[in-house]
């Protein structure tokens, strides 16, 4: 399909916006737009997921807080009320929930193929978009077979076909187009049509050869993104890209270094950048939350440096829409003003998440059949469990949920190992809760009854598609592994009550625990490490009483530790842990190795076995937010003092720890 679309194109709208429950209001640059100036709103969805629909496939159960379906009114209102309107997204499009790991893995893509992500893709009529990390998961052929379904570009800037690296970016060989610039009529504010070239580049996150090294090894390499949009920004202007966009999959940080993740802010400073769509964060940009106090970041604006830009949440929550008033200066086009919001698609309404707009019924009827074979699939059962797989307090206490993740990835590597040279080497396993609240909201946590495991509970105790990896390392480097887990949380002032425990800037996916050693953490002293790998505190020792086999751990004894290929890579930045200490990489997913440890076992224990603890603190209390059903796992957690402590915000609960 051709990419030259006219903006003011309605294309299939709606029979009725407004039963959509989709607001229309009007923004005030269409009234104020000249006839030498015109108003252009530009629309961002990010980090979808594979969330086309409303559907939680975890729970097995519709969730009004996500759903490109959903965020499909909330475009299609904007296009009722706009003259000029266009429409891009920011990656991170192919995994993340059940139907991306049953296209995966179960029904596969072949040539001619279309994704379900593009099946509602194509009925929006999106302009453009870019990869996120998450595009690489499956693998490059499985990638490319998806994105050949697309009627619309995607564009990459900083990923390089080959192992190198050209002395000038301009010369990489790139696997993607690194910009697109549509021609396009702009309606001014006499209503007279004019032409304006828009430049769109995009970027994906260097760390995609750590995060998916087995994928892309040999393959491709990534550039600083940074680098790479001062070296094609230039090239675009001089091809006659009146504006330039910047779909940025990367987050936003204010402290500058080489290869960032999370670049959004340098990328605004770029010269001839006009404004960043960014996202990969899954957090929301403008907005009173997220981003508060950075310095040249103005949350209330909207601003990076200046520059319009946008973080449109996660899995549909929101879209993200920039406004530009343009200017006709000569024979090309200015931005004169712009403002930027995050619209949602629910809101929360006495406790409980309430849709601001309804379906959009195109998606819904063209994903039908691959929401029943999904949901098949998710419901084929595995085997049992004797004790509830829940994770409500997996970051207060040794937890089942964690448990029998490590419990599975033990199993596997004992079996496999058992013939070679590490064959008399004790095993460890390093797991950590990957659904834990969060910046994903009060409802995210692993909760599995007592009963049948299926697929979608497996799914659900291990989100992404990562594959086993065994490392070799010292008991030394077991301790440094766990003195940066304890970085989630925060100093604890000996004696005073009610503390803050948890850091919310760290991820819960960094918080390994490791079994087959014992441990305490004391929380009075700091941090050694910070939430990225970085050296703080070199004096500190939050790790104490580290045993193994009932002694002091021997700091120069070798160790097997099961994990991932994303931390064996390197994935978090854990001191000295990389592709250097593999010394096993399995072809199996963790997520198939507990699937078949569960059907070896046919019904599986996942208690706990409380290899961890806080230290005590005489008279010292802290508190921490949870999901609210965590009420009915208290009386389960046995080395821990919990009590409730009110509620927290946006559904979250609150609860208090003697300690």
């Amino acid at each position: 399909m051709s990419q030259l679309r006219h903006l003011v194109s309605r294309r299939d709208f709606l029979a009725s916006v407004a039963a959509s429950g989709a607001l229309i209001m009007l923004h005030p640059f269409s009234a104020r737009a000249q006839a030498n100036q015109a108003h252009l709103r530009i629309m961002e969805t990010t980090d979808i997921h594979v969330n086309v629909l409303p559907y939680d496939y975890y729970a097995d159960k519709a969730n009004d807080t996500m759903g490109l379906s959903r965020t499909a009114s909330l475009i299609e209102a904007v296009r009722k009320e706009a003259t000029n309107a266009m429409l891009i997204d920011n990656g991170d499009l192919l995994q993340g929930n059940p139907m991306g790991d049953y296209i995966a893995y179960e029904r596969g893509m072949k040539d001619g193929d279309l994704h379900p992500v593009m099946k509602g893709m194509n009925l929006l009529g999106y302009e453009c978009s870019t990869l996120g990390n998450h595009e690489f998961n499956y693998g490059l052929s499985f990638m490319d077979k998806v994105l050949a379904g697309a009627n619309f570009p995607f564009v990459c800037a900083n990923l390089i076909r080959g192992t190198e690296l050209a002395a000038n970016p301009r010369d990489d060989r790139l696997y993607l187009k690194p910009y697109v610039i549509l021609d396009r009529k702009i309606k001014d504010g006499s209503g007279a049509e004019q032409p304006i070239r828009i430049g769109i580049i995009g970027f994906v996150p260097p760390q995609i050869m750590v995060w998916d090294l087995k994928n892309l090894e040999g393959s491709v390499k990534t550039r600083d993104i940074v680098e790479a949009a001062k070296a094609w920004v230039p090239q675009m202007k001089e091809e006659g890209a009146d504006i330039v966009i910047a779909l940025s999959h990367s987050g936003i940080d204010v402290k500058q270094s080489d290869m960032m993740e999370n670049a959004s802010f340098f990328v605004a400073g770029v010269e001839g950048i006009d404004a960043v769509f960014t996202g990969h964060q899954h957090l929301v940009f403008p907005g009173k939350k997220d981003f508060q106090s950075l310095e040249a970041v103005d949350t209330a604006k909207g601003t990076l440096q200046g520059k319009p830009a946008v973080m449109a949440g996660f899995w549909g929550s929101h879209m993200g829409l920039i406004d530009l008033l343009l200017e006709r200066d000569g024979s090309t086009w200015k931005i004169v003003s712009a403002t930027s919001e995050a619209r949602p698609i629910f809101e929360r309404v006495d406790k409980t998440n309430k849709p601001t707009v309804a379906d959009d019924q195109r998606i819904i009827d063209a994903l039908k059949q691959d929401h029943e074979t999904t949901l098949a699939y998710v419901r084929r059962p595995v085997g049992k469990t004797s004790a509830p797989l829940y994770s409500y307090f997996a970051l207060v206490a040794d937890d089942p949920s964690v448990q029998i993740v490590s419990q599975a990835q033990n199993w596997y590597l004992k079996d496999i190992l058992k013939n070679t040279e590490w064959k008399d080497m004790p095993l460890l396993s390093a797991a950590a809760p990957f659904k834990a609240g969060g910046r994903n909201g009060a409802d995210y946590y692993t909760d599995v009854a007592v009963g049948d495991i299926a697929i979608k509970n497996v799914a659900d105790l291990y989100l992404y598609p990562n594959t086993v990896r065994a490392v070799e390392i010292t008991g030394a480097e077991v301790k440094e592994w766990l003195e940066m887990s304890a970085g989630i949380f925060n100093r604890i002032e000996p004696g005073k009550a009610d503390q803050a425990l948890i850091n919310t800037d760290f991820p819960s996916y960094n918080f390994d625990v490791i079994d087959g050693v014992t441990y305490k953490i004391d929380l009075s002293q700091p941090p050694k490490y910070d939430s990225k790998g970085g050296l703080v505190n070199a004096g500190s020792t939050r790790i104490i009483d580290l045993m193994f086999d009932g002694k002091p751990i021997d700091p120069k004894r070798k160790f097997v530790v099961a994990t991932n290929n994303y931390r064996a890579g390197g994935g978090g930045n854990f001191p000295e842990i990389n592709a250097s200490k593999i010394i096993y990489e399995a072809p199996d997913t963790n997520r198939d190795v507990i699937v078949r440890y569960i059907v070896s076992k046919g019904t599986i224990n996942p208690s706990a076995d409380a290899n961890w603890s806080f230290a005590p603190l005489p008279g010292t209390r802290v508190v921490f937010e949870t999901g609210a059903k965590a009420k009915e796992f208290i009386a389960q957690v046995k080395s821990l003092k919990i009590e409730p402590a009110g509620e927290g915000e946006a559904g979250f609960a609150k609860y208090r720890i003697t300690l």
